[in-house]
């Protein structure tokens, strides 16, 4: 009698062992990216919004897969833990982008389940506080009279957002961004740091971002939002590009994907858990402090989103002259 009460317990607690846990057991968020910039202050967002609202008893771990700006991280997700039920994956529009040319390798968008978009930021145009230029009509004069002499900064190569945002600043003035001046940094620390040495005249960056360095010190000016309205907060009062003349608008989504082949039970507690936590004024304000502007879609509405965000990129990605993903 005495080994078989042995044995039971054992074999419960070899199946207590197995059994799987659950998806808010011991979650992680994976930043494509090296510490500081964008997928880190998103992963940093969920992991603050989920344990201040009590959806997650143990702090959320945040780890480092940089390469390719998020490629090499959708990669490791699809082809070697698909199936992670507690793990989730920063995304922003510049990794739609990267996936609309194809810059992912074989995957594409309908490799990964979208989970959520939690914020969103917008281009701008940033300029040095020392610069001529006070409005975004100065630098088109400038760029119409000798385009040699303004040279564009941003953080990614030809392709990337920073230089998709000066092309379609230049296109939108009726010039032609092949005839543009670009230099490409390694990221927008790196491009803001030129800016005000006076390396480059103008930097196509991020507002949040331009904000954060403006707290920090650094001696810029933004003469315009590639937004569909005017922003809150401290560039309250920079004009959109449309105000200025120019009808061009590039939001910058930030949120998260999962595994393929998560299971459909797991993947709605995520989305029901997003939905709740999006929903509370503590995650506004969190949301807030990162300078991210409302922008909440999970499930259907956003796997619509992003498929049709993709496909847009693809059209302008082939307007340009760039590679494709077919």
């Amino acid at each position: 009698m005495k080994l078989k009460h042995t044995l039971a317990i054992l074999a419960l607690a070899s199946g207590m062992g197995l059994a799987h846990a659950g998806p808010l057991d011991k979650t992680e968020c994976i930043a494509p990216a090296k510490p500081g910039g964008g997928f880190d202050l998103t992963c940093k967002l969920a992991q603050s919004g989920l344990l201040e609202g009590k959806f997650i008893k143990d702090p959320m771990r945040v780890t480092y897969m940089p390469g390719g700006i998020g490629a090499v991280a959708y990669n490791a997700v699809v082809a070697q833990r698909p199936a992670e039920n507690n793990t989730i994956v920063a995304y922003s529009g510049g990794s739609l982008l990267n996936l609309a040319q194809g810059k992912f390798g074989r995957y594409n968008e309908n490799d990964v389940r979208w989970l959520a978009a939690v914020g969103t930021d917008y281009g701008a145009i940033i300029v040095a506080d020392s610069s001529p230029f006070k409005s975004l009509k100065d630098l088109v004069a400038a760029i119409k009279a000798d385009p040699t002499k303004v040279v564009f900064g941003a953080g990614g190569t030809v392709g990337s957002q920073d230089w998709m945002k000066a092309a379609l600043t230049a296109k939108a003035a009726g010039l032609d961004p092949r005839k543009m001046r670009f230099v490409a940094f390694e990221g927008g620390g790196e491009a803001s740091t030129a800016l005000q040495g006076g390396h480059v005249q103008v930097y196509s960056g991020d507002a949040s971002e331009a904000e954060e360095q403006m707290k920090a010190g650094a001696k810029i000016r933004v003469l315009a939002v590639m937004a569909d309205k005017r922003l809150e907060g401290k560039l309250a009062s920079v004009p959109t590009a449309k105000e200025q003349g120019m009808d061009v608008e590039w939001p910058i989504i930030r949120g998260f994907y999962m595994g393929p082949k998560v299971s459909d039970a797991d993947f709605k507690v995520w989305t029901d858990t997003f939905n709740k936590m999006m929903a509370t004024p503590e995650f506004a304000k969190l949301r807030g402090e990162r300078g991210l502007f409302p922008f909440a879609k999970t499930g259907p509405e956003l796997d619509a989103y992003i498929k049709q965000r993709v496909g847009d990129y693809r059209k302008l990605a082939a307007d340009f002259g760039l590679a494709v993903a077919k």
